[in-house]
């Protein structure tokens, strides 16, 4: 008969952003479970104190600060702009994005008053900078932000009510080129990132219909349109573009080899993927 990790001692791992190999254990007796789990744990704590010591010591910025210092310098140097918009979107700026009360997302969205909402997407700010945008520089336009997002999302090691988004956009760019450049810029945000091994998938999406998905195994890292679209004429714009979200949570997630997305978000449990009740 084998024997494996107890429920509370499976959770304790997962905080611990145990490895797979250590999750996934199996012992011949019971004594064997619990002393391997007291050496696991206290090997997973030593490693955490000593990441907190390299922070304190070293870094002093955590990996997620750290990716969105890379992140700006790849794109701005690849010519793209940063901006910054609100986080309080009205009401009416979702309804130009389909998301009205019948929509699938509407239900995620945390409302702050009647017509205003935590954003939940960086999309519609990045258009509504882009119609005047168009109008004042020459094609073609490049644009990226990077800012938390805000969604009732559901809960799992893969999912956060609050994530951190990077959405950037290209408008003007020859039509025929659209698909090779969207590659370009996924290549380059995950360079940026440090991972090497992913591959683009054809999907769809509740908001944008067609989409071209950045996929890691089963872990979607960020997701891609093309245009014209057909939310373009609500924001009254035209062209051929390209545009391209990740959260850079799941990035790092992934870069990392982490267990669950929590511990490399903004938190008051963990601290640069570290859980702090060690």
């Amino acid at each position: 008969m084998a024997f494996f990790w107890t429920t509370a001692q499976e959770k304790r791992l997962g905080e611990l952003n145990a490895a797979e190999s250590q999750r996934s254990m199996s012992f011949s007796a019971l004594v064997d479970r619990e002393a391997a789990f007291k050496k696991v744990e206290q090997q997973l704590i030593n490693e955490g104190k000593q990441q907190l010591n390299k922070l304190r010591n070293e870094t002093k910025r955590p990996a997620i600060c750290l990716l969105e210092a890379r992140l700006v310098e790849a794109l701005t140097g690849m010519g793209f702009v940063q901006v910054a918009t609100p986080v309080i979107l009205a009401k009416k700026s979702l309804e130009k994005m389909t998301i009205t009360d019948t929509h699938a997302l509407f239900s995620q969205v945390f409302w702050i008053e009647e017509n205003k909402c935590l954003r939940p997407m960086l999309a519609p700010n990045l258009y509504y900078i882009l119609k005047d945008l168009l109008r004042l520089w020459e094609k073609p336009v490049r644009i990226f932000e990077i800012g938390s997002c805000f969604r009732k999302d559901s809960q799992g090691n893969n999912h956060l009510n609050e994530f951190t988004m990077l959405n950037l956009v290209e408008w003007g760019l020859p039509e025929e080129q659209r698909q090779e450049r969207i590659a370009e810029l996924a290549h380059a945000v995950l360079e940026a990132s440090g991972i090497t091994e992913y591959h683009l998938e054809q999907t769809d999406s509740v908001v944008y219909g067609d989409t071209i998905d950045v996929m890691q195994g089963e872990i979607e890292l960020g997701s891609g349109a093309l245009g014209p679209h057909f939310l373009d004429g609500q924001w009254g714009v035209v062209g051929p573009w390209v545009g391209i979200g990740f959260g850079l949570e799941r990035l790092l997630m992934v870069r990392d080899g982490a267990h669950n997305v929590s511990s490399r978000g903004k938190s008051l449990t963990y601290l640069d993927g570290v859980r702090l009740n060690i």
